[in-house]
């Protein structure tokens, strides 16, 4: 198993999003695939597309512009078809746009309930 994490712009988080629905590698309806699909809202020092979109944080005394930090689980089969779909989606025509990292994923234990 994968663990994918990817730092984007917020403009492009749901285009992100719909791109890996439309997949139907990544699915919220319990069908295969990716799952445990999770947006973080994160602040970043990644350059901001436009000056509107940076502001100065005073807990981190820097510039940083809100971003989102995608999460997911997948099957390693699966890994480089989802991030494909994230890199296009995530595109804002700068040189870099965030950042897409791919774990490998040792074990994985469910949380049952105890009869």
């Amino acid at each position: 198993m994968k663990e994918i994490k990817a730092y984007i712009h917020n403009h492009r988080i749901a285009d992100v999003i719909r791109a890996l629905k439309e997949s139907g590698l990544c699915n919220t309806d319990g069908t295969p695939g990716c799952r445990n699909l999770a947006v973080i809202p994160v602040k970043i020092l990644l350059k901001a597309v436009d000056a509107s979109e940076q502001h100065y944080s005073v807990e981190l005394a820097q510039p940083v512009i809100n971003e989102s930090r995608l999460e997911l689980i997948c099957e390693d089969e699966q890994a480089n078809e989802l991030v494909d779909i994230i890199e296009r989606a995530a595109r804002t025509g700068q040189a870099e746009a965030g950042w897409i990292y791919v774990s490998d994923i040792i074990q994985a234990i469910p949380v049952a309930g105890r009869p």
